[in-house]
């Protein structure tokens, strides 16, 4: 990669193209016989030079910004009229749904799906699904409660292998790289141990998999119905080895306002308790956890999403982004003076993709401050999926990277919850 280049300080829309996700050479495409069919897409991506691969893809009919309000307009049973989004403002072209099916066809779906990616992420790793020890998985609205235990066992990952759920909506992937990758971070009350320093040298898969169109049935929120479709990227790696911990910060802003909230479809008291964690960590089989995130719940038991306006999200997240990214990027500085290497720096930051106007404040706010890494918008052609976007993002610049390069992932979501973690790619010689 050219140093020179990836220096420039952006967040420039780098995959502007219009070509649906399905179209794209590479992307396996079949029909899963669910319904009247549904169509799913996989793109398997691996560098051998950095011993690291994933899968990312989509399911569902794809609906570019010209047909989508009259989609949407028939779902509510209203015009639209000056609630359209201009959607490529927001850097987004496509995003995709799936019908409305049963409860039991929604979960047979998106359990095969999830599946699906384990294996694909696997084999582009190269291994076979039986060798995988841990999988983490980030999901906003799970469509059943023991789903990556579910995908796991479909998968033909072992039984005895780690199995981690966590809730916290579009920051749920880069927590679990956070979990699986940092030994200095407090997983919560009653977790013997340290994850990172179990995971060390193991054969991980940490993602995003999000279904949310599923969750668009059951909100009347027009922004939301706009913005959120299906995406999944899961990644594979071996901590220590293919992929070593820099720098981490993870921080909790709890949206007092309820500029964007969720309904938890997950276990959680709902109990706030000053000075405590708002994430409540479980035990959930001998080889499983669930991490779960406090959400502000909607007031309306019939909404699943309700968001302020765009102005309200960018208010919400660049903030405290902001100060969780400075928080991890001044970590990292420290960790470069103590291994001698003041002049190397991050060659690229992936971040989560809630629509680019909030990615490019947050690189212009940075700046000021003095930390210039490029944030590529990367995702146009999927809309918001959550979780799932830092991990296509890096998958769609993984055969650009190079042994030694040093990368930020950034994850940011609802509740509001933060992670920023910066690592070294390769194997270590």
């Amino acid at each position: 990669m050219d140093q020179s280049s990836e220096m420039k300080p952006s967040a420039s829309t780098e995959s502007a193209s219009t070509t649906a996700f399905f179209d794209r050479p590479g992307v396996q495409v079949e029909s899963l016989p669910i319904g009247q069919g549904v169509p799913l897409g996989i793109e398997r991506v691996s560098n051998t030079d950095l011993g690291l691969g994933g899968a990312y893809g989509t399911w569902g009919a794809c609906f570019d910004n010209a047909s989508l309000p009259d989609v949407i307009e028939n779902r509510l049973g209203l015009p639209l009229g000056d609630g359209v989004l201009n959607l490529s403002e927001l850097g987004f072209v496509c995003r995709h749904h799936v019908p409305d099916l049963t409860e039991e066809q929604h979960i047979e779906l998106e359990v095969e799906v999830g599946a699906r990616f384990l294996r694909e992420a696997a084999r582009a790793s190269g291994w076979d699904p039986s060798e995988v020890d841990a999988v983490l998985i980030g999901i906003t609205v799970p469509a059943a409660p023991d789903y990556v235990e579910r995908i796991a066992r479909r998968a033909g990952i072992p039984e005895e292998a780690l199995k981690v759920s966590i809730h916290k909506a579009c920051d749920g992937s880069v927590a679990g790289l956070n979990l699986a990758l940092n030994p200095e971070l407090h997983v919560g009350e009653g977790v013997a141990g340290n994850l990172a320093q179990t995971l060390i040298g193991k054969k991980v898969l940490v993602g995003g998999i999000e279904g949310l169109s599923r969750v668009m049935w059951h909100t009347q929120d027009r922004q939301a119905l706009q913005l959120f479709g299906n995406g999944a990227g899961v990644i594979g790696l071996i901590p220590g080895e293919t992929m070593q911990f820099l720098a981490g910060e993870s921080q909790e802003v709890y949206d007092e306002d309820g500029v964007l909230q969720v309904r938890m479809a997950y276990p959680h008291s709902g109990r706030r308790v000053e000075g405590q964690s708002l994430i409540e960590v479980a035990q959930t089989g001998s080889h499983s956890l669930r991490f779960a995130g406090l959400m502000h719940e909607p007031d309306n038991r019939s909404d699943a999403v309700v968001m302020a306006g765009p102005m309200g999200m960018v208010k919400l997240f660049v903030r405290s982004g902001v100060s969780t990214v400075r928080g991890a990027y001044a970590a990292y500085r420290n960790r470069m003076a103590q291994l001698s290497m003041p002049g190397k720096d991050i060659a690229v930051a992936f971040v989560h993709h809630a629509n680019y106007k909030i990615n490019q404040l947050k690189a212009k706010q940075l700046e000021k401050e003095g930390i210039r890494i490029p944030m590529p918008w990367l995702l146009s052609e999927f809309g918001n999926v959550s979780a799932a976007s830092t991990m296509i993002a890096f998958l769609r610049k993984l055969k650009a990277l190079k042994p030694g390069d040093h990368v930020l992932f950034d994850g940011f979501g609802a509740g509001t919850y933060y992670d920023v973690v910066a690592v070294e790619l390769g194997r270590r010689r």
